[in-house]
């Protein structure tokens, strides 16, 4: 077998077998030739030996190498959620973890003053592709760890923004540079100390000054990127602004905001908050949509937050649900003036959550 360990491949070599995870998806298809990031990506997912044209027809993995191997891949997929990755393996998933691959790549050279904004284009049209496959309330990540959230942020921002683009009747040409707009929001988190963002307690005034310093960071990270247009870069800026003039950094009011920075504000509060961090749960999407639903008075902007709360709970009946207090049941009819709290069946009984305001809908069963 003409297999080389994943140390020795070399960028321009050509991949003649489809590479597969360790979760049964196909990273990399026969055929494709390698790229220097691409071997970074093939570290990330555990891969041990690719084949590529041109190789030794011999297996360069030791045996007392190939357990470690085993070893480290039955790791990565003890960490997976049994019933998660029995509906998750899909394009889509694979697309994902390879933007998320290289977003962390991405923030670590913006540090540096230099994003590869020409392989993260390439990789989010990919992405994109899938986007019929992407739910914004079904969809979860195969592997979340807690430290990762920044960049599974940044992603699924991404995805939301260009919903939300099409959603609202932008023009075509907005879509794309909404979802860099989502992708790159939060890119000053690179000029901030780590430990701030981590940190598992409240934060001092001077504390959260800083951290608030992300939205500068961020705009002067990107001033002189191309590929991006202005909107993206004041997304960056802007995303924390408010339609009252409250918030910061700048506290602009709503006829001073850009529209990708009004997009990715909504998808970066909905993503925030149904992302676990290492001090704080995932919260229930269906309470989050209510709590954008306040904050459309006054802070976020109404239009964007009524059409993305219409459109994300429109679910077909029968759609398997559980609820807060653990019970399992199907939506039967949902109100479209109360969308986050429909009709739901449960064990043989009808529970009307606008009546039964106690109980939510804590996630859906896909």
């Amino acid at each position: 077998m003409p297999n080389i360990s994943v140390g020795e491949i070399k960028a321009g070599s050509k991949i003649i077998k489809d590479v597969i995870t360790p979760l049964g998806g196909v990273l990399f298809g026969k055929g494709k030739i390698i790229l220097p990031r691409d071997i970074e990506i093939l570290q990330a997912f555990l891969i041990g030996q690719v084949e590529v044209e041109g190789a030794q027809g011999e297996d360069k993995t030791t045996e007392s190498a190939k357990p470690a191997v085993k070893q480290q891949a039955a790791k990565a997929g003890a960490l997976i959620n049994e019933s998660v990755l029995a509906k998750s393996n899909s394009p889509l998933h694979d697309e994902y973890e390879k933007m998320l691959v290289l977003i962390k790549q991405s923030y670590r050279a913006a540090a540096a003053a230099s994003l590869p904004i020409f392989e993260l284009r390439s990789q989010l049209e990919l992405l994109i592709t899938h986007l019929k496959d992407y739910h914004v309330l079904k969809f979860a990540p195969r592997v979340l760890f807690d430290q990762e959230y920044n960049y599974h942020n940044a992603v699924l921002s991404a995805l939301t923004s260009y919903r939300i683009a099409q959603w609202c009747g932008y023009p075509q040409k907005d879509w794309m540079q909404a979802a860099f707009a989502g992708l790159l929001h939060d890119v000053g988190n690179t000029k901030v100390d780590e430990a701030l963002l981590q940190k598992p307690t409240p934060l001092s005034a001077p504390e959260i000054d800083e951290v608030r310093r992300h939205t500068t960071y961020g705009y002067q990270l990107l001033r002189n990127v191309t590929a991006i247009n202005e909107g993206v870069r004041l997304a960056a800026l802007q995303h924390h602004e408010k339609i009252d003039g409250s918030g910061y950094p700048l506290r602009l009011d709503g006829s001073q905001i850009h529209f990708y920075a009004k997009i990715v504000a909504v998808a970066d509060i909905f993503h925030a908050m149904t992302l676990g961090k290492a001090y704080r749960k995932a919260q229930s999407p269906y309470l989050v949509l209510e709590q954008l639903q306040k904050e459309s008075f006054g802070k976020l902007d109404p239009v964007i937050v009524q059409t993305f709360i219409q459109k994300t709970t429109d679910l077909y009946n029968g759609t398997r649900i559980r609820l807060s207090d653990g019970r399992h049941g199907e939506i039967i009819f949902t109100d479209r003036n109360n969308p986050t709290r429909p009709m739901v069946q449960v064990e043989g009984n009808i529970v009307n959550l606008i009546n039964e305001r106690e109980l939510h809908i804590q996630e859906i069963i896909a």
